[in-house]
Formats: C-alpha cells, structure tokens, sequence
C-alpha cells in the first residue's frame, strides 16, 4: 500500500526540481503558491519547513528584500549528488567489486549504531552480519562523503573485495537484501502510475488550439510522483541484472518514471518558473 507523500519530501522535491536555478532559493509565497496547489496549507507548509531548518537541509534568506527560503550551505552537494542517484543510476555489473563496511561502535556512542544502519541502508547497502555490510563498489564515494557530513566515517573501515566463496550469487543476495519487498514498491510504482502516463499521453495526443494542456495539472502530477519514485533508488542497490529475479520490476518502473518525467518535467518547469517569477 503507498502512502502519500509528507509536506516535507514535497518540499524537498520542490527545491530539488526548481530551486537550484534560481539561486538555491525560492520566494516564501511561492513555495506556499505550489503547495497549496499541492493541497497543502501554509501553516503546514510553515511547520514543515521549520522542520527542515532545524535538520540544517533549507535556511531563511532575503534576496533584494524578499524573502526566501534557501538550500543550505551545507546541502547544496547533497542535492547534487541526489540527480545522479535519482535521475541516472548506474548499475553494476558481474565483473565489477563488491564494497565491504566494517563497523564497530562504542557503547558510549551507541545511539550512533541506528544512525549509521539506516544511513547504510539509504544508501543501499545489504546486511550480511550486524556489523558488516555489502554494496556494489560504484557508491563508494557517496557513502564516504554522506558519512562524513554526518561524522559517522570514524566508526567505518572499508574494503573492496571479490567474491570467492562456493555458491549462487543470487541465492545469497536475496539473503543480504530484502529484494522481494523492494520489487513490490516497484509493482506498486508500476501499478500506481502507468495509468497516469496513459492518460497524459491521450490527453497530449488530443491537443488543438482550444483544448490547450494545463501546466498546473502537470505539476501536481508530477511532484508527487517524483516524490515517490526518489526513495526507491536510494533503497536499491544497482545489482547486476543476473543478480536479481527475471521478473525484475524495477527494470519496467525505471521506464516508466522516465517516460513520464519526460512528458510532464517540461511542462510543471514552466509552470513553475511562471509563479516564482509572476509580478
């Protein structure tokens, strides 16, 4: 069952999508013009993003006395790295290494432990014991830049390694990950919006001078659905395809994100920059 998404992953969306053009910043009644068309109140838009304030990810600014709210100092590689991941993740291959993390954290520090699991698993890796976790080694970088922002890095030792043991492959991943449940957010993708590029593709098919498409109606389409989708190449690995089931789901999802980030992108853009610069 998908659950909508919360005002702040909307908002997150929002500025990961539009804000970076304008300066990292986007003007207060603008963002609370977009949500709103989102469904969204300004007092929960408020609240939300006071909460990601406080977590350091946006920043109150004033640019030629209007007031904005900003992609922090601190999250502008953040946000970066994320394009790739979400937009053009790469996928490993069986001749590629495999990255090992070794942890050990001191009881003293041990609320760091939840921390840094679920920082793993976010990123993608698979458990094989509590303290070690495995991971195709193209995210090496990510992971060592994502753990020292959150000065986690200290606690880690890596190790690039190839697999030597007696055994599939494909039976042992399926141990490591929990591939069943991530196939099942992707069928639930598949399920939840191809209707929705159907209906967009009909609806641009039908064009003429008097039934013009609505740009506000591809934005409160296509935020929420990007909002989604974003989580899911975060939790999967980029295993080798002869790593995975033949049934693989996440091969159909990724086709139809793409199809429909190309039909709707361009024009909740427009949309968008029509209100951020409306007089």
């Amino acid at each position: 069952m998908t659950v909508s998404p919360r005002h702040q992953q909307l908002i997150v969306t929002i500025y990961g999508l539009y804000a970076r053009e304008e300066g990292d910043a986007l003007p207060v009644a603008a963002l609370v013009r977009l949500m709103g068309d989102l469904g969204i109140e300004a007092a929960g838009v408020r609240s939300s993003v006071s909460r990601l304030k406080r977590r350091g990810v946006l920043e109150s600014r004033r640019n030629d006395g209007v007031a904005t709210y900003a992609i922090s100092a601190g999250s502008v590689q953040m946000f970066a790295e994320g394009d790739t991941r979400i937009y053009a993740p790469v996928r490993a291959s069986v001749e590629d290494k495999w990255l090992l993390a070794v942890f050990s954290i001191p009881e003293s520090v041990r609320a760091k432990r939840h921390v840094l699991r679920s920082e793993l698993t976010r990123l993608g890796y698979g458990s094989v014991t509590p303290g070690v976790w495995i991971a195709p080694a193209k995210i090496w970088k990510q992971t060592q830049l994502q753990l020292q922002r959150l000065g986690l890095d200290q606690y880690v030792d890596f190790f690039s390694a190839d697999h030597l043991g007696a055994g599939e492959l494909l039976a042992k991943v399926s141990d490591w990950w929990d591939l069943d449940a991530l196939d099942h957010m992707y069928a639930d993708f598949v399920e939840r919006y191809d209707g929705l590029l159907r209906r967009w593709q009909t609806r641009l098919a039908q064009l003429t001078p008097t039934n013009a498409v609505s740009m506000k109606d591809a934005f409160t389409d296509y935020v929420p659905m990007l909002t989604e989708w974003r989580r899911l190449p975060y939790l999967d690995p980029g295993l080798p395809l002869e790593y995975l089931p033949g049934d693989w789901n996440g091969v159909s999802a990724e086709a139809l994100f793409g199809d429909l980030r190309g039909l709707l992108g361009p024009l909740s853009h427009d949309y968008v920059s029509g209100i951020i610069h409306q007089k």
